[in-house]
């Protein structure tokens, strides 16, 4: 009897979890790149100097500025799920390209979740923060990191072949990542001046809608320049 092949969406989650696994067995973003994170936030307040004011008033931008700079690296480290070998199998396996480059997308969102994690407590410690407002934070955190994730996965998949991969990517995603840092950094300041905080979450919303949108367009091009 002929199996039968599954569904986009089961595609999409087993190939998020091969990479979660593939991740888990190094565990470059939690043991490299959120420490690196952590580092940044922690020079930070060396160059502003004792001005504690400041550093309060600085701290959710300067946490929201290392997610971006250092989060995008995890959306191109090498793996084995990047070979040539591994992409011509997923092919013939009759993967649906948007389905494999939604479930790396889905693995990235919970691997930078991971690293907003890790540095949260660390710039809530160095800065101490006026956290007037930061219930809006609950749904801003994940819809940053779904913005971020899809965008890095399509500038990987763009700089795929190029042999300066590592560097062209990050310089593809943080112009566009912008106005996500924006909203995330404004949402704080709109709840503490009691003005609405909901329409920096609706740009964030926006521009993850925009970019899974986009990614939903070029999978197939994507897949053939590959």
């Amino acid at each position: 009897m002929a199996s039968v092949r599954p569904g986009p969406l089961r595609q999409c989650v087993e190939l998020a979890k091969r990479d979660l696994r593939l991740e888990a067995r190094g565990l470059e973003s939690l043991l490299v790149i959120a420490p690196f994170g952590a580092m940044a936030l922690l020079l930070a307040p060396m160059a502003v100097g004792t001005n504690t004011p400041l550093l309060r008033q600085l701290g959710p931008g300067l946490y929201w500025l290392v997610v971006l700079l250092f989060g995008v690296l995890v959306f191109f480290r090498y793996s084995a799920s990047d070979t040539p070998a591994q992409h011509a199998a997923l092919r013939l396996c009759g993967v649906d390209p948007v389905a494999r480059l939604a479930g790396r997308a889905a693995a990235n969102t919970v691997l930078l979740l991971a690293v907003e994690a890790v540095l949260a407590p660390v710039a809530i410690v160095l800065y101490s923060p006026d956290l007037t407002g930061g219930l809006w934070l609950v749904p801003m955190l994940p819809l940053v990191a779904v913005g971020l994730a899809v965008l890095g996965t399509l500038a990987n998949a763009l700089a795929h072949r190029l042999a300066g991969r590592g560097t062209l990517g990050p310089l593809l995603v943080v112009p566009i990542a912008v106005p996500l840092l924006l909203a995330a950094t404004q949402v704080l300041q709109a709840a503490r001046l009691d003005k609405p905080a909901s329409g920096w979450l609706l740009l964030v919303l926006t521009v993850d809608l925009a970019a899974a949108l986009l990614m939903l367009l070029l999978a197939r091009h994507l897949e053939d320049l590959a």
